[in-house]
């Protein structure tokens, strides 16, 4: 171990020590950002990048056991992602999906899907709905996959999933007007029943949400890194753990 690793580890273990687990966060999002720009600074593709990137997310749900996080939510593919070039989007969904097969295999994490599942072909989503199906009698921390994800649709379906559910039972436009609340909004978010993030990381330097989750993140706390996500470290979650443990937290008071 060269020296550098050395002092990196005794700093790591200094900061983990010396954080109060009790107001560590429950649920934590990360938005995995920088796997191309990370591949581009050595030369390799982007298929390179993304694999480099899906190589860090068990390493992370790790360090999220290690400090006892509850609920873990990782953004890996949104519905602007399907826009990018053919053959980029093909490696990447399959490098996703064969991730989460990789993350259930374990038999630790429960996994739950979070987005819209039409945006894969019928191959892919078979593949990723029985992999989240063979998790859930694990014991182990929840984690969220939210592939084909988009705030504003994950919005939109729930308001529909709504009005369809009233109309259902009988009521008619202004009765269902009249129901509207963010209980009910809530309700039938994909997120439904979880508690909200308390703390949201993006990797790569960029300091915008891009519409992760707009409805649960109103009082979450953010942080950014600099760091593209292959190369985000176990001392950078920490840090990032550190800067909301020392956050005074009034949820809009």
């Amino acid at each position: 171990m060269s020296i550098r690793n050395v002092v990196y580890q005794l700093y790591e273990n200094r900061v983990s020590r010396s954080l109060e687990r009790s107001r560590l966060p429950r649920h934590v999002g990360v938005i995995l950002d920088g796997n191309r720009r990370w591949a581009k600074t050595i030369g390799a593709s982007p298929a390179h990048g993304h694999r480099k990137g899906a190589d860090k997310i068990s390493e992370f749900l790790t360090w999220c056991d290690e400090a006892g996080i509850e609920l873990v939510t990782l953004w890996l593919l949104s519905t602007e992602n399907m826009s990018r070039d053919e053959a980029e989007i093909k490696d990447l969904v399959d490098i996703i999906v064969s991730t989460v097969e990789q993350l259930a295999h374990v038999g630790h994490w429960r996994l739950h899907h979070v987005g819209d599942l039409k945006v894969l072909d019928d191959e892919h989503r078979d593949r990723l709905v029985r992999a989240i199906e063979f998790t859930q009698d694990c014991d182990g921390p929840l984690v969220n996959v939210a592939v084909g994800y988009s705030g504003r649709s994950e919005i939109t379906e729930a308001v529909r999933e709504f009005i369809r559910h009233k109309a259902a039972e009988g009521l008619d436009p202004i009765e269902i007007a009249q129901c509207v609340s963010d209980e009910e909004i809530e309700a039938h978010l994909y997120t439904r029943g979880q508690p909200d993030p308390d703390l949201v990381i993006r990797t790569s330097g960029e300091q915008r949400l891009s519409g992760f989750m707009p409805w649960q993140t109103v009082h979450s706390e953010y942080y950014f890194c600099e760091a593209y996500w292959p190369d985000f470290r176990r001392t950078d979650f920490l840090r990032a753990l550190r800067a909301y443990e020392i956050r005074d937290r009034r949820h809009g008071k």
